[in-house]
């Protein structure tokens, strides 16, 4: 393959060894991440869940889970990568963690407001006394253990922050999954009026119904005032998709309250006694907890 589009191209460029994860310096994650162009479904799979345990074990980021990230995008922008939605889940994992939709929108300099005053020197040596497992006898890094993960979270977070343009590519992507990652992956970062507008520009046909009712969640969670969103997701309500529909309904509650359209009211109740559809890719809630929630706002639950 040609250097220059080769997604890894420059994974050796990184000082692994100096960087730390869950089990040690991170030797090891360069050939993971190469095992994720494997061919054979079993090695991408292992892969996937050898730098899940490493770089995000229950939930903990390292130092070189933000280094892990532009590769991972990488991937996921490459065609040649087998299994993009697979990268991308793995790497939300990383940049966003396990947060939950109810933090939206988000507030990075609150959320990792622990983490500011930790250097980069000061979490590495908790990481290095991690492996040595002597750390609880060090009582100058007392003070430090508990945010030096809050440091490597925010890290991998403004790591993942500066592909935004990647995202909005891949919600153009026809893989209708990989495409709703991508809106939800969408919702953590500034609504820009470009990121707006390439949300409200996805089809609703029956082959992106996953994708579009993804991205309706993450415009009903936008605090941007915008007229295009409100006017594009009362369109939606007589979309075709049950997912789209009901989920277009449940972002018209989310922000417009008690003025959305009697239509959105109409869907919302009936989906709590029929179908509401597939749940959207990316998200931890399902689609009747959406609606659970969004009648609850209404004070109707």
């Amino acid at each position: 393959m040609d250097l220059s589009t080769d997604p890894l191209a420059r994974l050796d460029e990184v000082a692994w060894g100096t960087l730390h994860h869950a089990y040690g310096p991170a030797h090891d994650v360069p050939d993971q991440l190469r095992a994720l162009r494997a061919t054979d479904e079993r090695i991408r799979h292992r892969a996937l869940g050898q730098l899940l345990g490493n770089v995000y074990h229950q939930g903990t980021r390292w130092s070189a889970s933000s280094q892990v990230v532009p590769f991972l995008v990488a991937l996921a922008d490459d065609r040649e990568t087998l299994d993009r939605a697979g990268v991308v889940t793995l790497l939300r994992a990383l940049v966003i963690g396990a947060r939950r939709d109810d933090e939206l929108p988000f507030n990075p300099r609150r959320a990792f407001a622990g983490g500011d005053g930790i250097s980069e020197e000061q979490a590495d040596l908790v990481a290095r006394h991690l492996d040595a497992g002597d750390l609880f006898a060090q009582e100058s890094l007392a003070d430090v253990a508990d945010l030096a993960p809050v440091r490597w979270a925010a890290d991998a977070f403004h790591a993942g922050a500066r592909h935004t343009d990647s995202y909005l590519r891949w919600l153009a992507d026809p893989h209708s999954r990989l495409a709703g990652l991508a809106a939800e992956l969408l919702a953590w970062f500034p609504p820009t009026e470009r990121v707006v507008s390439a949300l409200v520009a996805v089809p609703d046909d029956e082959a992106r119904s996953a994708a579009r009712a993804s991205a309706n969640l993450t415009l009903g969670h936008c605090p941007t005032e915008a007229v295009q969103i409100d006017t594009r997701l009362r369109d939606l309500l007589l979309a075709p998709g049950p997912a789209v529909r009901v989920t277009a309904a449940v972002a018209l509650a989310y922000r417009n309250g008690e003025l959305l359209p009697d239509r959105a009211l109409d869907i919302l109740v009936d989906a709590r006694t029929t179908d509401p559809g597939v749940d959207p890719p990316g998200w931890d809630r399902s689609l009747r907890g959406f609606v659970a929630l969004a009648l609850q706002r209404l004070e109707l639950a």
